[in-house]
């Protein structure tokens, strides 16, 4: 039985489901019928490439439509124009919503949220707040310089993101939320301590160490908020992944800038690349393996320049150790069902259920 989108939307139309409904139906029965296609595995079409390709030039877009319209008409016509601009996506994203796109509509909905910051942005500028900015001439200086008070558009944007995952509830309308919640993390530093100067002293000193601690611990909370709504829409769309790629930027990053070069520093590092590695697999999320193998691979070739440069042990050591990881891999491939319902087992049963709905979508 093959069934097309059109039939769906006569279902649709004749009350049986919900407009919104029909493009999950279809990514679930193409999974359960697609003849030798893994189960759980998610289809991923031309039309989606054009579909995410075409909403990301559009929110791109947003940074050259605001310099082209300051220099144009000034902050005024940049509220008015950006204000009427979100409402037209919020408009286009439900007219395609009740007709069943669910992709197309989430991406304008995040477009709608994107244009917070901008609207925001005017708005201050109208309101005189911005008035001894240093960086309050271009809103492209919000994606390349660290203010603190750029958080009054931050928290603007993540208001107005929550209000919008309450209506339409898209995953892809988490990527402007945590990207938000990303330059938070790199803006509170600065709301925090006021009294570093405007030229470059962030970045030397005390401030920057501050700053790297508490980017490494906003990291930290990005990742354990990301797990939360993982386990609390385990039965529904992944809704944690952009919480998760941009909580493990925040941390990985400051903690690949921490340390003082000394051994025990580094042997650390690479624990904690490891750990990330075994997280990955234990979630079944593939970006903690690539940042842990990253990581990993750059404390190796770091001990291998400045350790063991000339050592010919070293080098017998890492090939013992890589040999030794393919055949863990080997013996773990004869015993991973066993041993991974017996580790299950010791898991709390929201975890379990978690990793079992996760389990073949990665």
């Amino acid at each position: 039985m093959k069934l097309k989108r059109e039939d769906l939307q006569a279902a649709a139309d004749a009350g049986f489901i919900e407009p919104a409904q029909i493009d999950g139906l279809l990514d679930f029965l193409g999974r359960r019928l697609a003849p030798g296609q893994a189960p759980g595995m998610a289809r991923f079409s031309g039309t989606h490439v054009l579909y995410y390709l075409g909403g990301m030039l559009a929110i791109g877009a947003a940074t050259l439509f605001a310099t082209l319209a300051v220099e144009a008409a000034g902050m005024p016509a940049l509220l008015l124009i950006s204000s009427l601009y979100a409402i037209a996506a919020i408009a286009a994203a439900a007219w395609l919503e009740r007709r069943g796109h669910a992709i197309p509509a989430g991406i304008l909905a995040a477009l709608a949220v994107a244009l917070v910051p901008l609207a925001t942005y005017a708005l201050q500028h109208v309101l005189g707040f911005w008035a001894d900015g240093t960086h309050a001439q271009h809103y492209r200086d919000y994606h390349r310089y660290i203010d603190w008070r750029w958080l009054v558009m931050e928290l603007a944007t993540l208001v107005a993101g929550a209000a919008m995952l309450r209506r339409f509830r898209y995953p892809f309308l988490m990527m402007p939320i945590a990207v938000t919640l990303w330059y938070m993390g790199m803006d509170i530093v600065p709301a925090l301590i006021t009294q570093a100067g405007e030229s470059g002293g962030w970045f030397s000193g005390r401030a920057w160490e501050l700053r790297k601690m508490i980017s490494l611990a906003f990291g930290m909370v990005m990742l354990a908020v990301a797990f939360i709504v993982d386990l609390r829409t385990r039965h529904d769309r992944d809704y944690a992944y952009w919480l998760y790629l941009f909580g493990l930027m925040t941390f990985w990053g400051a903690l690949s800038l921490m340390g003082s070069g000394r051994l025990d520093g580094k042997l650390f590092y690479l624990a904690v690349n490891f750990g990330l590695v075994l997280a990955g697999t234990v979630l079944g999320r593939r970006m903690f393996a690539v940042f842990g193998g990253i990581g990993i691979a750059l404390v190796l070739g770091d001990l291998s320049w400045n350790l063991f440069r000339n050592s010919i042990a070293f080098v017998l050591v890492l090939s013992l150790l890589g040999f030794a990881l393919i055949a863990l891999g080997l013996w773990w491939s004869r015993r991973e069902a066993a041993l991974s319902a017996r580790m299950r087992g010791w898991l709390p049963a929201q975890v379990r259920e978690l990793l079992e709905a996760r389990r073949t979508s990665y």
